[in-house]
C-alpha cells in the first residue's frame, strides 16, 4: 500500500453557514454518521461551475430544508480558510483526492420559523438540530476543525450572541 503525502493533494472547494436566528444563536446540526454527538453548521462542496453563494443556498436547502426566502445574507468571509483532515482521516474521505477543506462561509440571518427547519430530507445530514450560543457552537466542533470555526467566529462576531 502506497503512502500518499497530503501535502500534494489540494483542498476541496467548499462553503459553510452560519445561520443566526433573531437572538444571534447559531444553528447546529448533529451529525447523522458520527457515533458520538457530533454538532456543526451546515457545509458541503462547491459543485463545478457553482459560484460559493449559489453553493451556500443549496447546503443551506439539502441540509436543514430552509429555503433562500427564508433567510437574509449578511455577510462572507474575505478569504478563504482551510483545514487539513486528520491522519486517520486522510485517504478516506472524499475519495482520498483532497487534504482537507478550503471553505467560504457565509452569514445567512434565518426570517423564517423554527418549523421552517426540515432535517429529515432525502439523504440527511443531520439527526437532531438546535439553537445555540457561538461560543459552545466552537467548543462542540471537532477539534480539527477547530482553528476553521474560530476564524469564522472572530470574521461574523458581531452579529453573534
Amino acid at each position: 500500500m502506497s503512502v500518499v503525502d497530503p501535502e500534494t493533494l489540494p483542498y476541496r472547494p467548499c462553503v459553510g453557514v452560519v445561520l443566526i436566528d433573531a437572538r444571534g444563536m447559531v444553528f447546529a446540526g448533529q451529525r447523522i454518521d458520527n457515533p458520538s454527538p457530533a454538532w456543526q453548521m451546515p457545509q458541503g462542496g462547491i459543485d463545478e461551475g457553482e459560484k460559493p453563494r449559489e453553493a451556500a443556498y443549496r447546503e443551506l436547502w439539502e441540509e436543514t430544508g430552509v429555503t433562500r426566502d427564508k433567510v437574509e445574507f449578511v455577510g462572507k468571509t474575505h478569504g478563504w480558510v482551510t483545514y487539513d483532515l486528520p491522519p486517520e482521516l486522510l485517504g478516506k474521505v472524499w475519495g482520498g483526492k483532497y487534504r482537507g477543506q478550503k471553505q467560504k462561509w457565509f452569514l445567512f440571518r434565518f426570517k423564517g420559523q423554527d418549523a421552517d427547519v426540515k432535517i429529515a430530507s432525502e439523504h440527511p445530514e443531520f439527526a437532531a438540530w438546535r439553537w445555540i450560543l457561538v461560543d459552545e457552537m466552537v467548543a462542540g466542533i471537532v477539534p480539527f476543525k477547530r482553528a476553521v470555526y474560530e476564524e469564522v467566529v472572530r470574521s461574523f462576531r458581531a452579529y453573534l450572541a
